[in-house]
């Protein structure tokens, strides 16, 4: 397909006409249209398409039809039905009332050249611009920063089911490739055992008996592997994406001691950054964040929180679910970078902030990053009492500690951790430490003496400015603001379906929040324009009766 650029033009004037006399006080689509004009035009897709082939529907028109679908839930059909009875939708994307529109299809295969194409931040990217066009949005004002879970589009398999069904949908692709070869292959008792959907009340019960289906299937998926790397095996089946499932799968479950193929115990597995969860969904992963356990993504929202800006969504980050919040916060602030929409004030939860956050915040963006700190997890902090690493004055110059007693460290040297970070290692002398008055103060070491670990030095004193700095007024003050991020996420999460991917894969996924995102700054804006100012704090009528008392 190829793309025919269309020049925009004004809305036709018989749907103007019509749509002023059906909507004489307004209505969103002809307010976002008036103000914001197209939003979308075709040169920002233009990548997408080749230079020959059959023309296809406007790009732009696509886009606009996908964030408004989004806005309202609907399905293709029902989207593509909008387009050619709604006035509204007609006003938006500039067609006249007698338009027939297009097959509900097109916006399938548009989702997929957005995807294939890395072009999904295109639906947010375009309204932003054209916001910040219009004085609705700027840079270096004050952002915040949350994330919430999503489940995967997909059926959770305790691992006895998903190695089955794993080897059950290999088969599934081998017969629909090379039938033929794969009659010739398989035993007979594979037809009986793997004919239908894999599910636990019809596996065997009883311990033993399931570790020995286990093993059986293991058996089986070895088998159909080695066959399929015979020689003479057809090349296109190794080439299949569930039979490269199915390697992996194995790897990561099974393991063969002494000749024997067994499943793995709970304490072999891989992390589960790369454990596989489904075999018709690859990319989603297993998570746990306090009481909450899922398996597929993490979502990452950030918007503006200024009283005098509409609260817009400027950045959406989707991520696997294992993915920690403190390592995606770099991430964030350079897509804001490359959009120079970079705040000058980043409100964050503890998930976030790290003393590195905290300088590459301030060094490389020039943001001040808010956000409380993570506790200090020595028995002397805890406790409340005793000498913790903030007791000890620090001389980076001349590479030595002091301790709150006046005794210099005897030793400083530079040490890496399991993760190629660099830490400084500080030994107090024994004969120091053994004499001290204050020594259990110090250490519970019945014998030797005292030792820290310290980052860095830029990341040791931001550390230590922002323990002090989460103790004043000022900084309660500021990181109020941030809880209106999970308003935010209260609203995709109830009125868009955020928490439920719609599609399989992260780049899918991805795309439904970004125009997740899109869909809400569409409402936000022309509640702005509307004189609707969003609420910093919402408050019960009992409540507000409590502070009038």
């Amino acid at each position: 397909m190829s793309l025919r650029r269309e020049q925009i033009g004004d809305v036709p004037e018989e749907t103007v006409r019509v749509a002023r006399a059906a909507f004489p006080k307004g209505n969103p689509y002809i307010q976002m249209r008036d103000v914001l004009g197209p939003i979308y035009d075709d040169t920002r897709f233009a990548h997408l398409f080749a230079a020959r082939g059959r023309p296809v529907e406007s790009p732009w028109r696509l886009a606009l039809v996908t964030v408004m679908q989004f806005a309202e839930g609907l399905s293709d059909r029902q989207a593509a039905d909008a387009v050619r009875a709604r006035i509204d939708w007609k006003y938006a994307l500039g067609l006249n009332l007698e338009d027939p529109g297009f097959d509900f299809s097109v916006l399938c295969e548009f989702r997929a050249r957005l995807v294939q194409g890395t072009g999904e931040s295109v639906l947010l990217e375009a309204l932003l611009d054209a916001c910040r066009g219009h004085g609705f949005l700027k840079a270096r004002g004050r952002q915040r920063t949350d994330s919430t879970h999503v489940l995967g589009a997909l059926r959770v398999l305790n691992r006895l089911e998903q190695v089955a069904e794993t080897m059950r949908a290999a088969l599934n692709a081998v017969a629909g490739v090379d039938p033929a070869w794969l009659q010739a292959q398989a035993p007979e008792y594979w037809f009986e055992r793997y004919r239908r959907r894999i599910e636990d009340d019809r596996l065997p019960r009883g311990r033993e008996a399931r570790q020995a289906y286990a093993n059986q299937v293991g058996v089986d998926g070895q088998a159909l592997l080695a066959a399929i790397w015979d020689a003479g095996a057809p090349p296109t089946l190794r080439r299949l994406p569930t039979i490269e499932t199915l390697r992996r799968t194995w790897i990561q479950q099974f393991v063969v001691i002494e000749g024997v193929l067994r499943l793995r115990a709970a304490s072999e597995m891989p992390p589960a950054a790369v454990t596989l969860e489904s075999p018709y969904e690859s990319e989603a992963r297993f998570s746990v964040k306090r009481e909450t356990t899922w398996v597929g993504y993490k979502v990452h929202f950030t918007e503006c929180c200024d009283d005098d800006q509409p609260h817009l969504l400027t950045n959406v980050e989707t991520t696997p679910a294992p993915t920690p919040d403190v390592v995606a916060l770099d991430v964030i602030q350079e897509k804001l970078a490359q959009a120079d929409l970079l705040p000058a004030q980043h409100l964050v939860d503890a998930g976030y902030t790290r003393a590195l956050n905290f300088v590459t915040s301030r060094d490389k963006h020039q943001i001040n990053l808010i956000g409380p700190i993570y506790a200090d997890h020595q028995w002397q902090a805890k406790a409340g009492e005793g000498f913790d690493a903030l007791h000890f004055a620090v001389d980076w110059d001349r590479r030595a500690v002091t301790c709150p007693q006046g005794r210099q460290s005897a030793r400083w040297c530079e040490t890496k951790t399991a993760r190629k970070r660099t830490m400084v290692h500080v030994d107090f002398a024994a004969e120091d430490c053994s004499v001290c008055v204050a020594r259990s103060k110090c250490t519970r070491a019945k014998v030797g003496f005292r030792s820290l670990y310290l980052p860095e030095r830029a990341e040791y004193e931001a550390l230590r400015a922002a323990r002090e700095r989460q103790d004043t007024d000022e900084f309660v003050r500021d990181y109020a603001r941030r809880a209106g991020i999970e308003g935010t996420i209260s609203q995709g999460v109830r009125t868009l379906g955020l928490r439920k991917a719609r599609y399989r894969g992260l780049g899918k996924t991805h795309l439904q929040h970004v125009a997740t995102a899109a869909a809400i700054n569409v409402e936000r804006f022309i509640a702005w324009i509307g004189g609707i100012v969003p609420v910093r704090e919402r408050r019960s009528p009992f409540a507000a009766l409590a502070s009038a008392s």
